[in-house]
């Protein structure tokens, strides 16, 4: 081999050397990329569900005092979510049973549907919010029977009213969520009898209940 070729070889062999410790050392000093975590989600309180309640309905705010009278049912309804603001309308049927008295009688109301609109805050889990909505309820009129302690039931009657009220709601896993919630019901000039003259008297209602809800 030439001498013109030797150098020429071992200026190639030299170059190649060179490129090899450089990629080397390129790749034992490269920082590893930091894995990537995405942003836990924060809970939606977006959806339908259905669910159950049962409380005390009273004409007294104080929810022990012995007038009151228990109150069970069923709700279904759908939130709509912006950021922490929750809305959304629900559908309500409860059965109470209670008897409050009126000149000349007593006054039973016994089933009350309400159709409620919602707005709150969610605190992740938790959903703080105030009611407010249309009622129906049906009054039984009872009047005392002539020369007996007994009660006869009189007329019924539908009546509209209206409610306001708030609470608070949380959720668990599986879709379950737990409730707490006051309302206000007013029932303005219900009819009823005394003495055989129609009268009309204002039956308004305090109802503490407390539910869970199925969400899907």
């Amino acid at each position: 081999m030439s001498q013109i070729k030797r150098k020429i070889f071992s200026v190639g062999v030299s170059t190649l050397m060179a490129c090899g410790a450089s990629a080397a050392d390129l790749a034992d000093h490269r920082v590893p990329s930091a894995p990537y975590y995405g942003a836990p989600g924060t809970f939606s309180w977006a959806g339908a569900y259905a669910g159950l309640h049962g409380g005390v309905a009273s004409p007294k705010f104080n929810p022990f005092n012995n007038d009151r009278a228990p109150a069970v049912g069923a709700q279904v309804g759908y939130n709509f979510q912006a950021g922490s603001g929750v809305f959304g309308a629900e559908l309500e049927g409860s059965y109470m049973n209670n008897e409050v008295r009126v000149p000349g009688g007593k006054v039973e109301s016994r089933f009350r549907g309400a159709a409620k609109a919602k707005a709150g805050l969610g605190f992740d889990r938790t959903f703080v919010y105030g009611t407010a909505g249309v009622t129906t309820t049906e009054f039984e009129g009872r009047h005392a029977a002539s020369g007996s302690d007994m009660w006869k039931s009189g007329p019924n009657s539908w009546k509209q009213g209206y409610l306001f009220g708030g609470g608070v709601e949380h959720a668990f896993s599986g879709g379950v969520s737990a409730k707490i919630e006051y309302n206000y019901v007013i029932n303005n000039a219900v009819p009823t009898t005394s003495g055989g003259i129609s009268s009309k008297s204002d039956l308004n209602d305090n109802v503490i209940e407390a539910g869970l809800n199925f969400r899907f």
